[in-house]
């Protein structure tokens, strides 16, 4: 939970370098090579001409037929729809006869199945290709980094924009702003004179200092905490290690970046510091007070409870992670219900890490388990965790303008939100994996 330890790829951020990086990663040095379906798929996936001539892969053309749609934003179900794609690009969704398919194109099957935008992922840590790809495969086709160790988050975003079918779309947090970097300190030079501080990265400079280093490699959000790890038994999640004053530090150099920052948290001393400090999402935050609560809706702040990792603790071997995510798992379940009844956007993630990729179904689940309503669960997947991210005109939905990601399932997910969890089929921006 929440980074594990990779070897560091290259620390200089050039476009030729971060794919390079992404593909290093991934144990290939030919994932773009293999991203690249031909033109002729038997998926119905293609390119358009420009960008055959330009030599680059786009998104693809498809039409989807014959499920039923589903619009998280308004909750409207359409049977027999027709969801038109062209270069990954939705281009109409409505019931057939109202929506015209292009003569020619390529379908994909859909009747019998639910069709759904595909799902946002708002905490994830994708340190190699193949967790990327599995993100995708399980049904987050966007999502935000929760931080990696060496940038690799970042190189992954690019792989995404050059071979969609390979990566979410991503946003990405760089390295995790905290008091001891341990080996991240390697991840570019320009952190190596933080090794001098003999307390680690606390004072006003040294903090700075982080995330305008991740601010230069291009983050585009920045990842900070409030206190230790659930995930490690040594350490006390409840334990603080920034305060209000050093959080406020840290917001303000995302700011002057224009960047917001996600914060770990569990304490409610340390979610009320962080909400107070200006951060944008309370991650976490399993023992968030109704307070902190109140002051979260009044100032938009998120909150991403992450209820997946913390429910994997309750099944950990360690007797120590174990009781810890037993004890956790009903007071965080309490929180999120209360956060929904108060008016607090949620968005949904996993915290997957350590090359274990959980289904963002699993995240919609839970919600649904904390008394959200399935609606409600699956908006915080889509509208609710794509507005999060910035992408709320880009994710989240199949309408006109948005992308051409979609997913399949077996079932009505208004009636069994666990169908989410094993979709059937996933298309990323507009190609059928």
């Amino acid at each position: 939970m929440c980074v594990e330890s990779i070897p560091p790829p290259s620390s200089r951020l050039t476009r030729r370098g971060v794919l390079a990086g992404a593909a290093a990663v991934g144990g290939t040095t030919a994932a773009l090579a293999a991203a690249a379906p031909p033109a002729s798929a038997s998926t119905g996936t293609g390119t358009s001409a420009a960008a055959r001539r330009e030599g680059r892969q786009t998104g693809g053309d498809l039409v989807v037929e014959g499920g039923t749609l589903l619009d998280p934003a308004t909750g409207e179900v359409t049977e027999d729809a027709v969801v038109v794609i062209a270069d990954g690009v939705v281009r109409s969704a409505g019931r057939r006869g109202r929506t015209e398919a292009p003569e020619g194109a390529e379908v994909l099957n859909a009747h019998g199945r639910w069709i759904l935008p595909g799902l946002v992922e708002a905490h994830i840590h994708l340190n190699t290709a193949a967790e990327a790809r599995d993100a995708v495969r399980l049904g987050a086709t966007s999502a935000r980094s929760g931080s990696t160790n060496f940038y690799q988050d970042i190189a992954v975003r690019e792989l995404a924009r050059e071979a969609p079918g390979q990566a979410p779309r991503l946003r990405a947090a760089g390295i995790f702003v905290t008091p001891d970097l341990g080996d991240t300190i390697l991840a570019d030079p320009e952190l190596t004179p933080l090794a001098r501080l003999r307390n680690g990265v606390r004072s006003p400079e040294a903090l700075r200092r982080v995330v305008e280093v991740n601010l230069a490699r291009g983050a585009d959000v920045i990842k900070t905490r409030v206190n230790e790890r659930a995930g490690l038994p040594e350490q006390d999640p409840l334990a603080q290690v920034y305060d209000r004053e050093q959080l406020s530090a840290v917001v303000a150099a995302a700011k002057r970046g224009g960047k917001g920052v996600l914060c770990h948290s569990y304490s409610e001393k340390g979610c009320h510091d962080a909400v107070m400090a200006g951060i944008r999402s309370l991650e976490h935050g399993a023992f968030v007070g109704e307070h902190t609560l109140h002051e979260m809706r009044r100032r938009g702040t998120y909150f991403t409870p992450t209820l997946t990792a913390i429910a994997g603790l309750a099944e950990s071997s360690d007797p120590v992670l174990a009781e810890r995510g037993r004890q956790y798992l009903p007071v965080l379940k309490r929180a999120v219900l209360a956060a929904h009844e108060m008016g607090v956007p949620l968005a949904a993630g996993t915290d997957s890490s350590g090359g274990k990729i959980k289904p963002i179904g699993r995240e919609v689940e839970l919600m649904h388990a904390a008394g959200l309503s399935a609606l409600d669960a699956i908006r915080t997947a889509t509208t609710g965790a794509a507005k999060l991210l910035g992408l709320d005109r880009t994710a989240g939905r199949l309408a006109r303008g948005f992308a051409g990601d979609v997913l399949l399932v077996d079932g009505d997910p208004l009636s069994d939100v666990t169908v989410l969890k094993k979709p059937v089929r996933v298309v990323r921006s507009g190609v059928a994996l």
